[in-house]
């Protein structure tokens, strides 16, 4: 049994599917889960009880911890270190494999701008600090040898969900609206391509020596702009190749209509500078080229189309 924590996000449902390569036993977990795959068992569990994670987990060869909470900073520090404690205790308590799901927000701001598994922890922000918490929950554990678990870490989605990318430049582009871009466009972005990243996922957790370390997922090392991006997306879907770039005063209020943005003040300094998140170490590993940003475009667009 493969059981996903938080099977209802962007990677959850994206996991599910690329884990049928590996079992036809999964379960997916979440407040209201849906079933992808027809052989998938669903079960409604609050993460932030630990009773309902102990019933989750039993059973569970490998739990993937893929939760995503609402982009608030006060939910984060309520819940998130309440849900990895529920999580690391249900896991060792059922000797159970544990995948965390991560971002890079613990990352100091001068890693930004070539981020490796080595990279400083340094967290500039409030949720990067929560983060940062969390993580380090988890490494305790492997370190005092009571869990087997790794940390599959990923940078901004490319997607359709919780997306940057997929919220101001597709979608705008879409509605025949200019794209646009965060604080300043002739810096350097890569983005993790969700489907990509969830398939990654998948095969770190049935890769028995990949567990005890952090993995960066495998992104495009491509030093594309935002002007790049947007010219790549207009291209590709025959629009005006336009963007107007959001001033960090101006992320607040765009905040209050695309819930991605909501609260992303904070976390500004990565787009003010050249971010590249090096995923060289999982390319060795599985001798794996990542799809380029051409290639995540046109995926995208034919997706929503």
């Amino acid at each position: 049994m493969q059981t996903i924590l938080g099977a209802n996000g962007a990677i959850g449902i994206e996991l599910a599917k690329s884990l049928k390569e590996y079992t036809d036993q999964i379960r997916l977990v979440s407040r209201n889960p849906q079933r992808i795959n027809e052989t998938d068992q669903i079960l409604h569990a609050d993460l932030t009880e630990i009773d309902q994670v102990m019933a989750a987990v039993a059973g569970s060869e490998i739990v993937y911890l893929t939760v995503g909470l609402p982009y608030k900073l006060a939910v984060w520090e309520m819940q998130w270190p309440k849900i990895m404690r529920n999580v690391l205790d249900a896991c060792i308590a059922h000797q159970a494999k544990l995948v965390f799901f991560d971002n890079v927000y613990m990352y100091d701001k001068n890693e930004i701008k070539n981020m490796t598994e080595e990279s400083r922890i340094n967290p500039p922000s409030q949720k990067g600090k929560v983060r940062a918490q969390i993580a380090q929950m988890l490494l305790n554990e492997i370190k005092a040898g009571h869990l087997e678990a790794l940390i599959a870490r990923s940078a901004d989605f490319a997607g359709f969900k919780n997306s940057a990318l997929g919220d101001i430049v597709y979608t705008n582009l879409k509605k025949g609206k200019k794209a646009q871009w965060l604080i300043n466009a002739d810096v350097a972005h890569n983005f993790t391509y969700v489907p990509e990243a969830a398939w990654a996922t998948a095969l770190l957790g049935n890769t028995p020596e990949a567990y005890g370390q952090v993995w960066h997922l495998p992104t495009d090392r491509a030093m594309i702009t935002g002007r790049q991006w947007v010219s790549l997306f207009a291209s590709a879907m025959g629009k005006n190749n336009q963007v107007a770039v959001l001033p960090k005063w101006a992320l607040a209020l765009l905040g209050i209509f695309i819930p991605t943005l909501r609260e992303l003040k904070e976390m500004a300094y990565q787009y003010d500078r050249d971010y590249f998140f090096n995923s060289s170490k999982f390319e060795t590993k599985f001798n794996y080229k990542p799809l380029s940003a051409k290639e995540i475009v046109e995926k995208m667009v034919a997706m929503g189309t």
